[in-house]
């Protein structure tokens, strides 16, 4: 008969992260960078907004000054015939 032999030789096993942490830091960089243009373009919209009704509100008032001297002078000028 033969004799057989087995021999264990004990083994390591190596696990490495790579790159685990880098990919939610670019993700979150980018979300924050959306945020802040989304932000700047309802800021500006809202000033292109209050811009808009000053100038509505400013035409409207001029409007109505030209239309009161019209008026008077209408007045004026039906009292003199």
């Amino acid at each position: 008969m033969s004799d057989d032999r087995v021999t264990q030789t004990p083994h390591t096993t190596i696990i490495e992260r790579r790159g685990g942490g880098g990919g939610g830091l670019l993700i979150g960089l980018a979300v924050l960078i959306v945020v802040a243009v989304a932000a700047y373009f309802m800021i500006a919209r809202g000033d292109s907004e209050t811009a808009k009704n000053n100038a509505i509100t400013s035409a409207a008032k001029s409007v109505e000054s030209t239309a009161d001297k019209a008026g008077s002078a209408i007045d004026g000028a039906a009292d003199k015939k």
